[in-house]
């Protein structure tokens, strides 16, 4: 089955009935027009050469054509093979904090940005791993289930910012939680919940939810984002965000809450800074972990298809050019198929 890059384009099609409309339209007014000169008959008898099939032949040749060029411009994909492979690898889950004190640019050039960053060099780094996606702020929800389908995990990660959950606050137990619950039920396999927040927990629970982590055989890491001298966070706007009293809010990295989590669910606390220690750090923590062997249904690289509907663009284009509008004097009398005239007996 055909994907597309490009779908947007797709939108264009609806221009084939509308031409199609406006060929119908004018076809019938000048076939009006030219009843005002005659009698139809009379009329083909003075215009032997001009046909009545040609030109619609003509015409349904560009509108095929222009399908297939629109098409083309969409990008159509077909993923060409799909295995099962046996990889050895670790899974892991990524909890990103998305509430509004991860606007604060006390990491360039945000928190939140800063983070992206650093999962994306860590999924670059994975190459028989599975990896999923949980976002949260009062409230988390899975954002990509575990997956070993890297180029998606970085789409979707491009797509995390505050204004995917309404909630505000910071719900680190629960994204605990969520992720404790969404890994694969393989065993002998290493796994990982990794924290990244500012440690701003509003709702309580995450000691006990990295215990019960702990348990169940999984390693929570914490990765730390921000200053613990605190800093005034961005309202979107141009502005900084103030309280009731028209005070700067001010939103500090709590070190301390982040190190318990850590320690309670078996893992490591890591503080993330301007430079790229933390991403050393994580991934040494993570060669640490057992390596199992994991299951994966591989997706080959899409292959694109456009080719084809180009060349068939070419091909349509082409025949309408050799196509005339009028018959050929020279094959005028030629007939593919003649009609038996009936011999009166009597």
């Amino acid at each position: 089955m055909f994907r597309f890059e490009n779908p947007i384009y797709l939108y264009l099609l609806v221009l084939i009935p509308i031409l199609a409309l406006i060929r119908f339209y004018s076809v019938r007014k000048r076939k009006k027009k030219l009843k005002k000169f005659g009698d139809p008959d009379l009329l083909k008898q003075l215009m032997p050469d001009v046909s009545r099939i040609r030109p619609w032949v003509k015409f349904w040749l560009l509108e095929a054509a222009l399908a297939m060029l629109i098409i083309m411009l969409a990008r159509p994909q077909m993923g060409t093979k799909i295995s099962e492979e046996k990889r050895n690898g670790i899974e892991t889950m990524i909890a990103v904090d998305i509430s509004n004190s991860m606007r604060a640019e006390d990491v360039a050039p945000s928190r939140l940005d800063k983070s992206k960053m650093l999962i994306e060099n860590l999924v670059d780094n994975f190459t028989n791993d599975k990896v999923g996606l949980i976002v949260f702020a009062g409230e988390a929800f899975i954002q990509l289930p575990i997956t070993s389908d890297y180029v998606s995990a970085k789409m979707f990660l491009q797509n995390i910012d505050p204004t995917l959950i309404a909630s505000q606050g910071t719900n680190i137990g629960e994204a605990i939680r969520i992720g404790t619950n969404s890994f694969t039920q393989q065993e002998q396999v290493g796994r990982a919940i990794i924290i990244i927040t500012d440690g701003e927990d509003h709702e309580g629970e995450a000691v006990e939810a990295a215990k019960a982590a702990k348990k169940k055989g999984m390693h929570v890491f914490v990765l730390g984002v921000g200053s613990p001298k605190g800093s005034p966070v961005p309202d979107g706007n141009g502005g900084y965000m103030v309280d009731n009293t028209g005070a700067e809010v001010m939103s500090a990295l709590n070190e301390d809450m982040c190190k318990q989590i850590a320690e309670a669910g078996s893992g490591a606390y890591i503080h993330v800074d301007n430079t790229n220690v933390a991403q050393k750090k994580l991934n040494d923590e993570l060669t640490r972990l057992q390596k199992g062997e994991i299951s994966s249904t591989i997706f080959s690289e899409y292959d694109e298809q456009f080719q084809a509907f180009g060349i068939l663009a070419l091909l349509l284009l082409i025949a309408e050019i050799c196509v005339f509008e009028s018959k050929n004097p020279m094959l005028r009398n030629v007939r593919v198929f003649r009609r038996k005239e009936k011999q009166a007996t009597e």
